[in-house]
């Protein structure tokens, strides 16, 4: 078995995209628009402000006013982040698995520090190592995160397994050498198919993560 798995945070661990729609669609309220159906933006909730803002406002990084935008609907955000959100049926089991076979765990996420910190303690995670979006220069799809945080841990990042519900998720993991699992209860994002991600395994639910890492284990 590896010796530590590392999961993303929103869509993976959390279920945060209630709070995080809620805060897209005041950006909406506040021009005069309806609010969206939450199942139009759930998909995208691990995308954080670039693609809740995407489909909220059809708004992008490079429009001017996206700066301004996305400040607002961070701080928005941030005023009810706690209001809807819990972690997915199954996921304390699996940390308690996890535990229980003497394994690490932790949270690479690209929520930033203030925002990821507070919700990760006021959902009682008690990770290894929590990397967030600002902890390094670069975030994911780039791979440094991740290995900043098997570095942190002094543990080899073969030894490791990166799990998410974002095809980034599983780019960061491939480029940082570790096994991959896609999370598919996630939110999964709103192009390519879970599927097509050329993960090392899916899960369909977060008991499902342990019979995979078992069989990734087995075929190393």
């Amino acid at each position: 078995m590896p010796d530590l798995i590392l999961f993303d945070f929103d869509g993976t661990l959390a279920d945060t995209a209630p709070d995080l729609a809620a805060a897209a669609n005041l950006q909406r309220t506040a021009r005069g628009l309806p609010p969206l159906p939450y199942e139009q933006l759930r998909p995208v909730a691990s995308q954080g402000a670039r693609g809740l803002l995407r489909v909220a406002l059809d708004l992008r990084p490079e429009d001017m006013e996206y700066p301004d935008v996305r400040d607002q609907f961070l701080k928005d955000y941030a005023a009810g982040m706690d209001q809807q959100s819990e972690l997915f049926a199954g996921v304390d089991a699996l940390l308690g698995q996890i535990e229980d076979a003497g394994m690490r765990w932790g949270i690479v996420t690209n929520k930033v520090a203030w925002l990821a910190e507070p919700l990760i303690a006021s959902l009682g995670l008690k990770a290894a190592v929590v990397v967030c979006g600002d902890t390094t220069p670069h975030a994911k799809p780039h791979p440094l995160p991740l290995l900043h945080a098997a570095r942190e841990l002094g543990t080899d990042p073969a030894r490791c397994v990166y799990i998410g519900d974002d095809l980034r998720d599983i780019q960061a993991g491939k480029a940082a050498g570790m096994p991959t699992v896609a999370a598919a209860w996630g939110y999964c994002g709103d192009a390519e198919p879970v599927t097509t991600w050329q993960a090392d395994a899916v899960a369909d639910t977060p008991l499902a993560v342990w019979p995979a890492l078992q069989r990734l284990a087995s075929a190393s």
